[in-house]
C-alpha cells in the first residue's frame, strides 16, 4: 500500500568520520585496529577518503533526493593534544557544513562517534571524570566556530555502546572488562552529554540537540513469563533506559536499531529458528525500528524521536529495500498514534569501515570500490531517494 509522511518529515543520510574520512591516526580506534590482539579484522586505512572526497558525495547525496546529512566532526584532529585546538581543522569542517548547504542539506553534526584522541584516551579515556570537562571544552571550541552553519547536532553516539563495548566484551578500546570501569564510563557519558548538550545550546548558532542512542527491540520470551521479563527488563535497564530517562526535556532522542534481542527466564536467547540470521551476527527483523521508537516516546516523556540509524548490512540491495519498507511502515504506524517523528536516516551513505569488522559489512546505499575510492550508487540509492523527494513510498 501506499504510505506518506507529515509535511517537514526529514529524509537523510549519515557516515561517521572515522569510517569514512581515512587516515584518523590519532584517536584510539587507529591504536586499536593496529594493536597485536587480533580483534579487528582490518584496520581502517583511507576508509573512503572522504576527508578530501566530501563536495563530490555531498553533491550526489543531494542529487538522490536526500534533505540532511549526518557526519561527525573528529575530536582527535581537532584537538590533537590537550588544549591544543586546530583552526585548519575547524575551517574543515565549517567548509563541510558550507557545502552540505549549498547543496541545500542541512548539516546534521556529531560531536562523538566512537572514537577519543589518544591523548584523552591515555590518560584516563571515559571512565575518568575529567573527560567530562575534556568533552564540553571540544564542543564549546567546535560550536563557536560552526555553529551558525549546523542544522541540527548530536551529543555523543550510542554512549552504550561505547561502554558495554570497551568494558564488558572488550572488542572496543580501551578493551577492558571491568565492572566499576564499565559504570564510571556509563556516568561520565551521561554528564558529558548533559554538560555539552548545555555548551551547544549556549554556543553559536540555534539547533536542536540530542543524544543518540543503540535500541534494541528487548523481548521477553514466553512474553507472559515473570522471570522472562525480568530478564529482559534488568538489561533494558542499563543497556537503554538510564539513558533515556537522562535525555527528557531534551530537543530530541535519536535512535539507532538494527534488529531485536530475546530473553527466556535464564537469560538471552539464540536466534529464533526460520529467523535469518545476517553478517554482523543478528536477526534480519525491520520490526525492530516500530518498537525502540515507542520505547523511546514513552521513557524519554514524549521528546520528539529523530531516526538517526537505521539499515542493513547486506550484499542484497532487493534485501535491503525489504527491509527498510518495512521499518518505514512501522514508522507510519507510530505516527498514525501520536508519536512525534521527525525524520528517518539510513545508515549508511557509503559502504565504510565498520569498525572491528573491517570492511566486510556492506551497509551502504553506494558502493566504494575500494581500490579506485569510485562511489556507485545501488538501486537502493535511487529508490530510497525517490520516497525522500515524494515524502512517502508507492504501492
Amino acid at each position: 500500500m501506499a504510505i506518506s509522511f507529515p509535511d517537514g518529515f526529514r529524509w537523510g543520510t549519515a557516515t561517521a568520520a572515522h569510517q569514512v574520512e581515512g587516515n584518523n591516526v590519532n584517536n584510539d580506534w587507529w591504536a586499536w585496529e593496529h594493536a597485536d590482539a587480533g580483534v579487528c579484522v582490518e584496520p581502517s586505512g583511507d576508509a573512503c577518503d572522504q576527508y578530501h572526497r566530501y563536495p563530490d558525495d555531498l553533491r550526489l547525496l543531494a542529487a538522490l533526493g536526500f534533505d540532511n546529512y549526518r557526519f561527525s566532526v573528529e575530536w582527535s584532529r581537532i584537538e590533537p593534544e590537550e588544549g591544543e585546538f586546530s583552526r585548519a581543522e575547524l575551517d574543515h569542517y565549517r567548509r563541510i557544513c558550507a557545502e552540505c548547504l549549498a547543496n541545500g542539506v542541512e548539516p546534521v553534526v556529531t560531536l562523538h562517534h566512537f572514537t577519543t584522541p589518544r591523548w584523552a584516551a591515555a590518560d584516563g579515556g571515559w571512565h575518568d571524570e575529567r573527560i567530562v570537562d575534556r568533552f564540553a571544552r571540544f564542543c564549546e571550541r567546535t560550536v563557536d566556530h560552526l555553529g551558525d552553519l549546523v542544522g541540527r547536532a548530536c551529543t555523543i553516539n550510542e554512549p552504550n555502546v561505547v561502554a558495554f563495548l570497551g568494558y564488558q566484551m572488550a572488542v572496543f578500546p580501551p578493551g577492558l572488562i571491568d565492572a566499576d570501569l564499565w559504570r564510571a564510563a556509563y556516568g561520565n557519558m551521561i554528564a558529558a552529554h548533559r554538560r555539552s548538550y548545555d555548551v551547544l545550546k549556549a554556543g553559536r548558532g540555534e539547533f536542536p540537540v540530542g543524544l543518540t542512542l543503540s535500541m534494541t527491540d528487548y523481548q521477553a520470551v514466553p512474553a507472559d513469563d515473570p522471570k522472562a521479563v525480568e530478564a529482559r527488563d534488568l538489561v533494558r535497564h542499563f543497556a537503554e533506559d538510564i539513558f533515556l530517562e537522562a535525555c527528557r526535556g531534551d530537543d530530541f532522542i535519536g535512535v539507532q536499531t538494527y534488529s531485536r534481542s530475546r530473553y527466556g527466564p535464564d537469560g538471552q536467547l539464540p536466534s529464533e529458528p526460520g529467523v535469518e540470521v545476517l553478517p554482523m551476527g543478528y536477526e534480519y527483523w525491520p520490526q525492530a525500528l516500530e518498537a525502540t521508537i515507542r520505547r523511546a516516546w514513552e521513557v524519554t516523556d514524549q521528546v520528539p524521536v529523530l531516526v538517526t540509524e537505521n539499515g542493513i548490512g547486506t550484499d542484497d540491495d532487493a534485501q535491503r529495500q525489504a527491509y527498510v519498507r518495512a521499518a518505514l511502515e512501522g514508522v507510519r504506524r507510530c505516527l498514525d498514534d501520536g508519536v512525534d517523528v521527525l525524520g528517518y536516516t539510513y545508515w549508511s551513505l557509503l559502504d565504510n569501515f565498520e569498525w572491528a569488522f573491517g570492511y566486510g559489512p556492506r551497509f551502504g546505499v553506494v558502493d566504494v570500490d575500494r581500490a579506485t575510492q569510485e562511489r556507485r550508487p545501488k538501486p537502493s540509492a535511487y529508490w530510497l531517494g525517490a520516497i525522500a523527494r515524494a515524502n512517502g513510498l508507492a504501492d
